[in-house]
C-alpha cells in the first residue's frame, strides 16, 4: 500500500482508507448503506491491515452512533496499529446543542466519540459540514484545547466552502492555531465540482483530499449500464435521493469510457474509477466502503498498477465538463491559463 502524507502534515496515511458507514445499520439514510455487526466489522478490519489499509473512517452521525461503537470494538487490541478518523457537527438530535460545532457541543461530542471508539484520542477530527453560526475563533480555539489535551491529534473538514476553509486557516496562523490539514470532499468521475476552487485552494495551503463515495453514489460500480435501471439490492432505491445529482447523458459517458479501459487493462469498473482518482492532485487518500468481504477486496484491487497518460486523458475527456464561473476561464482562456495554471 502507498502512503502518502496528509496534506502539509506530518501524519502518513494509506492511499485507500475505508469508510466504515456500513457499521451498524441504523437510520433512514446514515443507516442504510449497510448492517455490519461487529464480528463482520472485525473481518473487514482485518482484511484491510492485511492490505495496509490502516486508516478507518466514521462520524458520531452515522447509524446514530452505532458506526463509531461498531469500529470500536472491531479494532480492540489493534488501536497501536490503526488510524481513526471521525467527524461531528451535523445534527443528531432536536436540541439547541444536538447540532453545529459551538463549544460546548464540541467538547461534548468529542468525549462521546471517544467512549463511543473505546480510545484515549481521535487521530483525525473532522467537521462534518460548515456550522456558520459559531464564531471561528471560538471553534478553532476549542479544537486548540482539544488537541493540547491529548485527545484529537490533527484537525480537518469535511464539505467546506473554500472562502470559509481560508478564513479559518488565516485565524489559525495568526492565532498560533492547529491547522486544517485535511478536507473529506466528494470527488469522482462524475463529480468533478472539488477541482474548480477547492483543489487549487488545497494544493496552495496543504489540505489533504480525503475523498467519500468515490464511486459516485455507486453509480460507477459496474453495474449501471445505458438503459439499465440500478439492479435489485442496490443502495440507489433507499438513497438516490440524496446522492449528489448527475445527468444521465454524462454519466452514461463516463461509464462507456471506463467499459473501454476495462476492456483494455482487464481491470474492473470501479477499480478504474478509484485508480483515475489516486492519480489526482491532492488526493491524500480514497475512502472506499463495502458492505461485504468480495467488495472489500475488489475495491483493494485499485492499487498497486497505474492507467496509462492516455487512459487517464480518455476518462478527463469522457467526465470533464465545464467548470463554474468565475473558474471558467482557466479552461479556454489562454492569458488565465499562463496567469493560473490549472491542476486538472
Amino acid at each position: 500500500m502507498d502512503f502518502r502524507q496528509l496534506g502539509a502534515s506530518g501524519l502518513r496515511v494509506p492511499a485507500l482508507s475505508f469508510g466504515a458507514g456500513t457499521f451498524g445499520g441504523k437510520g433512514p439514510l446514515f443507516g442504510a448503506w449497510g448492517t455490519n455487526d461487529t464480528d463482520a466489522a472485525r473481518r473487514l478490519v482485518d482484511i484491510c491491515l492485511d492490505a495496509g489499509v490502516n486508516l478507518f473512517d466514521t462520524a458520531d452521525v452515522y447509524s446514530d452512533g452505532a458506526s463509531e461503537e461498531v469500529l470500536g470494538a472491531a479494532i480492540r487490541g489493534k488501536r497501536d496499529k490503526v488510524l481513526i478518523s471521525t467527524k461531528t457537527g451535523l445534527p443528531i438530535g432536536d436540541g439547541p446543542d444536538d447540532w453545529g460545532v459551538s463549544r460546548s457541543r464540541l467538547l461534548r461530542s468529542v468525549d462521546e466519540a471517544l467512549c463511543r471508539l473505546d480510545t484515549d484520542y481521535i487521530d483525525i477530527l473532522q467537521l462534518h459540514a460548515l456550522d456558520a453560526s459559531t464564531p471561528v475563533e471560538e471553534l478553532l480555539s476549542t479544537l486548540s484545547m482539544l488537541v493540547q489535551a491529548g485527545k484529537v491529534r490533527h484537525v480537518g473538514v469535511s464539505n467546506y466552502p473554500g472562502w470559509q476553509l481560508m478564513k479559518a486557516l488565516a485565524a489559525a496562523d495568526q492565532h498560533g492555531w492547529p491547522r486544517f490539514v485535511a478536507h473529506q470532499v466528494y470527488y469522482s468521475l462524475i463529480g468533478r465540482d472539488y477541482e474548480a476552487g477547492l483543489m487549487p485552494l488545497a494544493a496552495d495551503q496543504g489540505v489533504g483530499a480525503l475523498v467519500w463515495s468515490p464511486l459516485g453514489w455507486g453509480r460507477l460500480t459496474g453495474k449501471i449500464r445505458r438503459g439499465s435501471p440500478p439492479p435489485a439490492g442496490s443502495r440507489l432505491h433507499e438513497t438516490e435521493q440524496f446522492a449528489p445529482p448527475v445527468a444521465e447523458d454524462h454519466l452514461y459517458r463516463v461509464v462507456d469510457a471506463l467499459d473501454e479501459i476495462a476492456a483494455e487493462t482487464g481491470k474492473a469498473v470501479p477499480q478504474i474509477a478509484l485508480n483515475w482518482l489516486l492519480q489526482r492532485p491532492t488526493v491524500s487518500s480514497v475512502i472506499i466502503g463495502a458492505r461485504n468481504e468480495e467488495q472489500l477486496l475488489q475495491n483493494l484491487g485499485a492499487v498497486g498498477w497505474t492507467l496509462t497518460p492516455d487512459q487517464m486523458a480518455r476518462l478527463n475527456a469522457a467526465s470533464k465538463l465545464m467548470p463554474p464561473y468565475p473558474y471558467a476561464p482557466y479552461h479556454y482562456q489562454e492569458g488565465f491559463a499562463r496567469l493560473n495554471p490549472p491542476l486538472l
